[in-house]
């Protein structure tokens, strides 16, 4: 089984306006008066841009076998149909060279939410064209690193980009548009597809998927109006994705559910299906908690939310159940069939302090990274072809929204000084990989 730890681009590179990188979704986004806490934005972030060989040193402590990190689109390709930046290429072929010195093996997500700037203002995901200038991009980095990157994935939470992204308006760009959403959540998924065609042809012996972040939805109660609920939140959470990817179909009752809004069906074009479906290697999934399906503030109605059970609650306020990332795995099997399976991201996130004797004693994230590899062996036990886990994240970093206000990392950073602190809950993870004993952060 491969062990590794996960971070993106926008959250931890900096270097925003450095080395020929243009403007991204993000930048714009947290650019806006309250659309981020604290009117954070990742123009510094971590400096992982500059302090990549110390970031690999950490990931070479703790005895990791993989990197799962994304690759900027704005910083390779600034412009649709326009050259490569050799700057941009210049500093992920440092970073992949440092990887293989390590003996790390780079698991590259091709996108991870940063558009740029000047696709968006030319229709963004909601408009169809946006998926043939993703393939053009995955052709340049293929081109540019196909000969040392085996593991690729092509767009992370692809239901983040569209409906957070364009519905809810609470992530970059910002747009509260539903129609605009379910247009851009096909042509992800159209995206996807072409990426698959441009990766199959050019590294046929790679290995190949995408990452969905999935979410068993789960009833409060037993009222017949919470099991509808349940039914409707899980076709817009997974099945709007999985039944694309792996059944080569829409669900029927999404299409229904979404027909008051735009009609699904009427912005598939021929032969998209069977892009989008076609054969993967694996299956990358990004567990953090169960969606639990309760009670509307009207007779009848029913509401979501993602904390309604005596469970502890992470400091975003979600529910910390290992056995529901078990359950949510078996579900995946048993309807979709035996893929390989890889857990892309799983973290949580809490109040972390630096204590007087400089370390940051993070019980609460230890305790939830051992139960969540604990649930990892019982899915493998259950015969789940599960291959992967990998940490979220590396380092405290830019978390979207959120700003810095909330800390996901196993390696503390000090924003103000860029000093990196190895948490308990990556002592413990070091340990239990077997990593050494010395040589990184303490």
């Amino acid at each position: 089984m491969t062990f590794g730890v996960a971070t993106a681009s926008y959250q931890i590179e900096g270097a925003a306006t450095e080395g020929g990188r243009v403007p991204s979704i993000w930048d714009t986004f947290s650019a806006k008066p309250g659309a981020v806490v604290g009117g954070d934005t990742g123009a510094v972030a971590c400096d992982h841009y500059h302090r990549y060989r110390e970031d690999v040193g950490i990931m070479r402590d703790l005895g990791v076998d993989a990197y799962r990190f994304s690759l900027a689109w704005p910083r390779i390709l600034p412009e649709a149909g326009g050259a490569p930046n050799p700057a941009g290429i210049a500093f992920y072929d440092r970073l992949l060279d440092e990887l293989l010195e390590a003996g790390i093996t780079p698991w590259a997500t091709l996108y991870h939410w940063d558009l740029p700037q000047s696709l968006e203002d030319a229709g963004g995901w909601p408009a169809r064209d946006t998926a043939y200038r993703f393939a053009e991009y995955v052709q340049v980095c293929e081109d540019a690193f196909g000969d040392r990157i085996g593991h690729w994935i092509t767009l992370n939470e692809p239901w983040v980009s569209a409906f957070l992204g364009y519905a809810a308006g609470v992530h970059a760009p910002g747009r509260t548009d539903h129609a605009a959403a379910i247009r851009a959540s096909h042509h992800l998924l159209l995206g996807h597809g072409l990426a698959m065609s441009v990766l199959r042809e050019r590294v046929p012996q790679g290995q190949h998927g995408i990452t969905l972040n999935l979410t068993p939805i789960e009833a409060h109660g037993d009222r017949e109006i919470f099991a509808d609920a349940v039914r409707r939140v899980d076709g817009m959470s997974n099945r709007i994705f999985l039944d694309p990817l792996f059944r080569g179909e829409y669900p029927a009752d999404v299409v229904a559910d979404t027909g008051h809004v735009l009609d699904l069906s009427g912005i598939v074009a021929d032969g998209d299906l069977e892009l989008i479906s076609a054969p993967m290697d694996f299956l990358g999934i990004n567990y953090y908690f169960p969606t639990v399906v309760g009670a509307g503030v009207y007779p009848g109605s029913a509401a979501v939310a993602t904390a309604a059970h005596d469970r502890p609650k992470t400091a975003m306020g979600w529910e910390v159940d290992p056995s529901a990332m078990v359950r949510l795995l078996i579900r995946v099997r048993a309807d979709y069939g035996d893929i390989p399976l890889h857990v892309t991201e799983n973290g949580s996130a809490w109040d972390d302090v630096v204590s007087e004797d400089g370390r940051v004693h993070d019980r609460d994230r230890l305790a939830y990274l051992q139960d969540h590899l604990a649930a990892s062996r019982e899915l493998i036990d259950a015969g789940v072809n599960l291959q992967g886990y990998f940490a979220w994240s590396l380092l405290d970093n830019f978390e979207w929204a959120e700003g810095y206000a909330k800390r996901f990392g196993i390696v503390h950073v000090d924003y103000a000084t860029q000093r990196r602190t190895l948490k308990d809950s990556g002592r413990w993870y070091r340990e239990f990989l077997g990593g050494a004993s010395a040589g990184g952060p303490e």
